[in-house]
């Protein structure tokens, strides 16, 4: 029996990839860039990824038939950051099959998306939704399914508790963003997870990362920028060591207010902070925590602003590294009487039904033929494919070898 494509929209995509094509089809709109698939745990695979190809080709088949409608237009339009001349773009754009390309080697599956940026940038959510769902497919069963309901409403009723818990009350209050696509069990347990949890945790959980969703059920669509923008700029031609402030500063001119979080771990939190003097600071509204130790990272951040002489009390800190419920819980009782919070949860929600979750990426590795590199703060998170150009990186910036 045939089985429904994974994506029946083109709104099936992260917000941040968004508003990322904004600012860059408003900016550099002629950047050419290379997108690369990893698996960074084949062995938690039930099989060889690379058995998946003919249908990873099929359904990229399918994702370049089709547009986006005109009601998901009009909805998009609506959102204040939202150009006219974006949504624009995207009534005329479509993905070109020509732009992605797909392989095995041995049992590895290698997909690879290469071409002008504003095109080929989109690929990344509907590429790692597409494998997830097919590896995932193999495995859903009926006790698959109530395993992670059951999973789902321990985490709903441990939220619940600590909502009621007086000794757990903090000067602000705990909010839950849904960030699950990239790595979820499939389409329809997302949206029944995120229905349930809405549902259930309305003054918790009212926003997603998942534009389709939360045009569909009603909820916020969050998201600002991820690593792939600021990478962008080491491959734009200006100063290496001043990249990281070139984006931020384009970022402030395209949302002049809007969309005010900035991702910190490009080169890690101390070199990130040696950029963010006082003038970001006043202009971005916080920070998103993306690895390294999260109360370790929070501490730098208080701190930075306590000696750029701002109240910490109107800045936000959002925590978005693998968390886990009690990760969350027990960040916001250390931050949340200094600092707003915001918890992504993404793979804790969307893919804990008993089978190992698969830890797949689809990261920018080459912008205007130059290669870029993410360094972070965990060990084992970089990503290049130039030894050469990330220890030049590391020296530009004064990272450590081991960071």
């Amino acid at each position: 029996m045939s089985r429904a494509p994974v994506l029946s929209s083109l709104l099936e995509t992260d917000l941040y990839k968004l508003t990322m094509w904004q600012a860059l089809l408003h900016r550099h709109p002629a950047t050419q860039a290379e997108y690369r698939f990893v698996c960074r745990n084949p062995q938690a695979a039930a099989f060889p990824l690379a058995e998946l190809r003919a249908e990873v080709e099929a359904e990229l088949d399918h994702l370049c038939a089709l547009s986006f409608t005109a009601a998901e237009l009009d909805w998009l339009g609506r959102l204040r950051f939202i150009r006219p001349d974006f949504v624009d773009f995207l009534r005329i754009f479509r993905f070109q099959r020509d732009f992605i390309s797909v392989r095995t080697e041995g049992e590895r599956l290698c997909i690879e998306a290469r071409g002008p940026q504003v095109h080929v940038m989109g690929f990344e959510i509907p590429v790692l939704a597409i494998v997830n769902e097919l590896h995932f497919r193999r495995l859903d069963r009926p006790a698959v399914r109530e395993e992670g309901r059951r999973r789902l409403a321990a985490k709903i009723e441990q939220l619940q508790r600590a909502a009621a818990d007086p000794a757990a009350a903090r000067r602000f209050p705990f909010e839950l963003f849904e960030f699950g696509l990239r790595r979820r069990f499939s389409a329809d347990w997302q949206r029944e997870m995120l229905e349930t949890l809405a549902a259930r945790l309305p003054g918790v959980c009212r926003a997603t990362s998942n534009v389709h969703l939360a045009r569909t059920l009603g909820l916020t669509p969050i998201g600002t920028m991820a690593h792939e923008y600021l990478q962008t700029y080491q491959g734009l031609g200006v100063r290496l060591r001043d990249f990281q402030k070139a984006a931020l500063e384009d970022w402030v001119q395209e949302y002049r207010g809007d969309l005010g979080i900035a991702l910190t771990d490009v080169i890690g939190m101390d070199a990130f902070l040696a950029d963010f003097d006082l003038y970001f600071a006043k202009l971005f509204d916080g920070l998103r925590h993306d690895s390294g130790d999260p109360v370790v990272w929070g501490e730098k951040a208080l701190a930075h602003y306590a000696a750029l002489g701002l109240d910490a009390g109107t800045r936000r800190l959002v925590f978005s590294d693998g968390l886990t419920v009690e990760q969350a819980l027990s960040l916001h009782g250390h931050f949340a009487d200094r600092v707003r919070t915001g918890f992504g949860i993404g793979t804790q929600l969307s893919n804990d039904l008993g089978p190992t979750p698969l830890n797949i990426v689809m990261k920018l590795v080459r912008v205007n033929g130059q290669p870029v590199a993410k360094i972070s703060d965990t060990p084992g998170k970089a990503l290049c494919d130039d030894a050469g150009f990330l220890a030049y990186l590391r020296q530009v910036f004064g990272v450590r070898t081991g960071s």
